[in-house]
């Protein structure tokens, strides 16, 4: 089994090498990575829902959604000028946070031989967004996180087991918002 993890990490790290050599540009690598950010979030959106496992379909799409909420609010927050200098929204990583969360939804609802080649895709995307210069390996880290932590916090059996409750609230101010709960 352990072999079979091994082979689809060479395969992958071999696609990168290939693609690094033979482009020889940022932009391709730049545009490889806009694709590859959405492979494990859609596998496992595709894959739930072929198995029907609706509840799984359910706790992609709520961590998903937290996660790209997340790292826009602090994009636009923090305003961290990129590597080349395009724009000021280069903190955290959302094409990171993506794949990161996408890979450890596989791995916490269907275990490591999802996991494995989904993190193996992760990692990809967070070498591809520094090589291209869109971020700094701190803006992939940050999405990483961020990810992670949507992972978690949303995938059975951790949100089950610690009574994790999200709900959308307004304030007194009339301010949207949302309210968190959860017991350890």
């Amino acid at each position: 089994m352990t072999n079979k993890y091994l082979l689809v990490l060479y395969f992958l790290v071999s696609i990168s090498i290939t693609f690094t050599s033979q482009a020889q540009s940022r932009k391709f690598i730049d545009r490889s990575t806009d694709v590859a950010m959405f492979i494990n979030p859609v596998a496992g959106f595709i894959g739930s829902l072929a198995t029907g496992d609706y509840r799984g379909t359910r706790q992609l799409v709520i961590g998903g959604t937290s996660s790209i909420a997340l790292t826009y609010i602090l994009k636009y927050s923090i305003k961290k000028e990129r590597p080349d200098g395009s724009d000021r929204h280069a903190f955290p990583s959302n094409h990171t946070a993506v794949a990161m969360q996408g890979a450890t939804f596989l791995q916490r609802r269907y275990g490591w031989k999802f996991g494995i080649p989904a993190y193996a895709i992760t990692a990809y995307v967070g070498w591809g967004r520094v090589y291209a210069k869109q971020h700094d390996i701190w803006d992939v880290l940050g999405g990483a996180a961020i990810g992670a932590a949507g992972g978690y916090l949303f995938t059975r059996p951790f949100a089950e087991k610690h009574n994790l409750t999200l709900t959308p609230t307004v304030t007194p101010e009339g301010t949207p918002g949302i309210y968190f709960s959860m017991t350890f």
